[in-house]
């Protein structure tokens, strides 16, 4: 007798709640570390698995590549991987509260993970910092 589904399944995960994509590609966004980059346009999600015809867009904790929009001459239009620490659009947490930020913000890291800056600006939220034990090492505020 072959055994049933439930039985040979492989153990039930940790709940984890799904968090909304909310970042688009193109949108402007801002640099939350020292590296001396401004504002940064995101150009790709890693990672992602979408619709067809389906704009590819981020949410907190993803890796994402960028462009530096503003910033110092050597690093302008030069591209970069980044992880989303911040976003505007609520976030659901297990105990029914909802998490937002006054804006969209980004890290830069090295294609190794690790953080390109030395320091980071303002408060990160949970999820980045529990995917990136990097960033929550540096972060000031874990939120």
């Amino acid at each position: 007798m072959p055994k049933s589904r439930a039985v040979s399944a492989k153990g039930v995960e940790d709940f984890k709640l799904y968090i909304t994509k909310a970042i688009p590609v193109s949108a402007v966004i801002r640099c939350a570390d020292n590296t001396g980059a401004k504002t940064l346009k995101l150009v790709m999600v890693r990672k992602f698995k979408g619709r067809l015809s389906r704009m590819p867009a981020a949410s907190v904790g993803d890796q994402i590549k960028v462009v530096v929009a503003r910033g110092p001459p050597e690093m302008r239009k030069q591209t970069f991987d980044a992880v989303v620490v911040r976003q505007r659009y609520p976030i659901n947490r297990i105990g029914g509260t909802r998490m937002s930020f006054e804006d969209n913000a980004a890290i830069i890291i090295t294609p190794e993970g690790e953080m390109k800056g030395t320091d980071i600006k303002g408060p990160v939220a949970a999820e980045a910092a529990e995917k990136w034990p990097r960033i929550a090492n540096l972060a000031s505020i874990i939120v």
